[in-house]
């Protein structure tokens, strides 16, 4: 069994260089050996490796930044996994890509299930959608997996960015009025490789179909409690008294952003459990373990 790692070096990318490694031989790649804006090297590194597995973990994610940048974002995050897809198809190799709960608008009112219309208020979300339609228009057999607020114990994230400045500040202003689900990329490549085992058994029997899930954590949380939750944990952990003394809650119009953020984007995940017997843990026990393993690595 050969996989193909392409985003080695990111913070789900480097969680599944390790989570992956019991299923077979990993090539993983990074930036400096693949151009995601290159369809035809991108074309090329697919077809001299020839994996029976391809698993995409490369993103554009600046989600300001892809306000100014939208071309550059569709050709990572849309046009890219169209080109992989395409080759998985001539392999008859297995897909594995990763999306975002920022395909919705925020304004169901509850959680969105997989059938829900997509609707991106931003264009990181445009594009990240693009990436899905190329996907499923190509009829490979693939895995795509809607994520939500990502983060890890290293790289650039909220959990990272919160803890930084609560060693250095009294006061934190947070956004109380953006409800999703806090989701760790250990979580994500754990969850992962469960799905891959099982999808590669029923492959090879040839009945797979392919499908799209949503993969996050249960339970919900604002970015404000979030934060409260993390500086909680850390505090208790740690065994030390962090610098801030005050998370102030605020509303999304009191902290203007280039890219406009869906309010709400909770994403069900019963389809997952259902398919794969896969019971996500709350967010705040995912948390925990993550915090541990920043603990451990200072």
């Amino acid at each position: 069994m050969k996989i193909l790692l392409f985003g080695k070096s990111g913070q789900v990318g480097w969680e599944l260089n390790r989570s992956l490694q019991p299923l077979g031989e990993i090539i993983a790649l990074g930036r400096e050996e693949t151009d995601f804006s290159d369809s035809e090297s991108l074309r090329d590194v697919v077809r001299n490796i020839k994996p029976d597995v391809i698993v995409n973990a490369v993103a554009y994610t600046a989600v300001d930044k892809a306000e100014e940048e939208e071309e550059l974002a569709t050709i990572i995050n849309g046009v890219a996994p169209g080109v992989l897809a395409e080759e998985a198809k001539k392999l008859n190799a297995l897909l594995v890509h990763y999306s975002t709960d920022y395909v919705f608008d925020g304004t169901k009112g509850g959680p969105y299930v997989e059938t829900d219309v997509p609707k991106p208020v931003n264009a990181y979300g445009r594009s990240k959608l693009a990436g899905e339609q190329a996907i499923q228009s190509s009829k490979c057999d693939y895995l795509i997996f809607r994520a939500s607020w990502v983060y890890a114990a290293r790289g650039n994230n909220f959990l990272l960015t919160i803890t930084k400045f609560a060693k250095e500040i009294d006061k934190l202003s947070i956004v109380a009025d953006q409800i999703g689900s806090p989701t760790s990329a250990r979580l994500i490549a754990e969850t992962t490789f469960c799905c891959v085992h099982q999808a590669l058994k029923v492959k090879r029997a040839g009945n797979y179909l392919s499908n799209l899930y949503h993969l996050t954590t249960s339970g919900y949380a604002s970015w404000h409690g979030f934060a409260e939750e993390i500086v909680k944990l850390e505090n208790e952990m740690l065994g030390i008294n962090l610098k801030v003394k005050e998370i102030k809650a605020i509303m999304t119009v009191d902290y203007p952003t280039l890219a406009k953020r869906p309010l709400c984007s909770q994403l069900t995940i019963d389809k997952l459990k259902k398919d794969y017997e896969v019971v996500m843990p709350d967010w705040r026990v995912a948390l925990r373990i993550c915090i541990e393993e920043l603990i451990c690595d200072q």
